[in-house]
């Protein structure tokens, strides 16, 4: 996998209550990834930015809830969740930039 695909393949981490749980209790993150990445592509984009181990990467597809804008009715894009587990020894901190 190339550099490029590697930043585009992780577009944001997820920062709520469900995924702070889960960080604590079973050493999984959250992040929005693109539609077309597959979990070797995650896999593989985590272990390169963040230099950790990963064991699992699990992933979900939304879909876009239909919106209404005025008169008009449209609807949000379609997007993916990854839930990334790493190693029993492995640590990542997201807020280390704050």
């Amino acid at each position: 996998m190339n550099q490029e695909r590697t930043y585009l393949v992780l577009q944001a981490p997820l920062i709520s209550e469900k995924a702070t749980r889960v960080a604590e209790q079973h050493n999984q993150f959250v992040f929005k990834v693109a539609l077309g990445a597959t979990k070797l592509e995650i896999k593989k984009a985590v272990e390169a930015l963040f230099n950790v181990k990963v064991r699992s990467v699990q992933t979900i597809n939304y879909q876009g809830k239909a919106k209404r804008f005025g008169r008009y009715m449209g609807r949000r894009s379609n997007w993916k969740k990854a839930y990334v587990c790493l190693e029993p020894d492995q640590e990542l901190d997201l807020g280390a930039g704050q």
